[in-house]
């Protein structure tokens, strides 16, 4: 029988790279997070999707969906709140070596964070899934985030700078690297462990701010196993293979 695990922790980004938010619960389908990187900023001339290890201010700025609308709040309190209707153009991006279809948007939010970047970008519309690096959901243990800040000399009571889908209750640290291919209760959903979550700079900024504050990464890579690419694992991918909501529990 699958073990049915305790969610202390969930949430998403609407936007791709922006303030990963704390949630009462999440809706877990095939796709991973309903509302999960719905959107993501686009460099047209370019033709590439901005990633957060390239552009980390983004953390600071806050996405929320309030009915039809995509509530955008900037760092210095200013706030566009509109439908991000699909302007009725496409374009083609990379995304990690990928090809990505994506409807670019109308609307202010695109004059708003090109003036908050100092260069221009465009609000896209993404298909579930699409600017997603690996499995669409992520889980970290509680004893894992607790032995790191432990090790690190920092509190990391919660998953904000590792950005999971769910935070779950575990006494064991790191007790997650054990349940590769096992199904796991959590809520309403089952779902389905994958392989170890691969992780970059962007643990080593203020998960509010985007300012960088820490030197965890480096601290990650003396303490875990690492990939072919260098880089120390944290955490582990999953997919939902029974849909259903998981509410948060403390």
């Amino acid at each position: 029988m699958p073990a049915a695990l305790a969610a202390r922790r969930a949430g998403y980004a609407p936007v791709k790279g922006m303030r990963h938010l704390a949630l009462d619960h999440v809706v877990l389908d095939e796709q991973g997070a309903v509302g999960d990187r719905a959107w993501c900023l686009v460099d047209v001339e370019g033709a590439r999707v901005l990633r957060t290890v390239q552009h980390p201010s983004l953390i600071s700025v806050v996405a929320r969906t309030r009915g039809d609308e995509l509530e955008l709040t900037l760092p210095t309190g200013e706030t566009v709140g509109a439908p991000a209707r699909e302007s009725g153009r496409s374009i083609t991006c990379d995304y990690w070596g990928r090809s990505v279809g994506l409807a670019l948007t109308d609307g202010p939010h695109a004059e708003l964070l090109s003036g908050f970047l100092g260069r221009p970008v465009r609000l896209a519309a993404a298909p579930r899934g699409g600017v997603v690096f690996a499995d669409p959901l992520t889980i970290v243990g509680t004893a894992s985030l607790r032995a790191l800040g432990a090790e690190a000399g920092e509190e990391l009571e919660t998953a904000a700078r590792f950005r999971a889908t769910l935070v779950v209750e575990t006494d064991e640290p790191h007790v997650e690297d054990t349940w590769l291919g096992q199904e796991v209760v959590v809520g309403d959903a089952m779902l389905r462990v994958g392989g170890p979550v691969p992780r970059c700079a962007v643990i080593d900024h203020h998960p509010l701010s985007g300012v960088k504050d820490l030197r965890l990464l480096r601290a990650l890579v003396r303490r875990r196993p690492t990939n072919r690419a260098g880089e120390p694992v944290f955490g582990v991918y999953a997919t939902c293979v029974r849909p259903g909501r998981v509410d948060v529990t403390r």
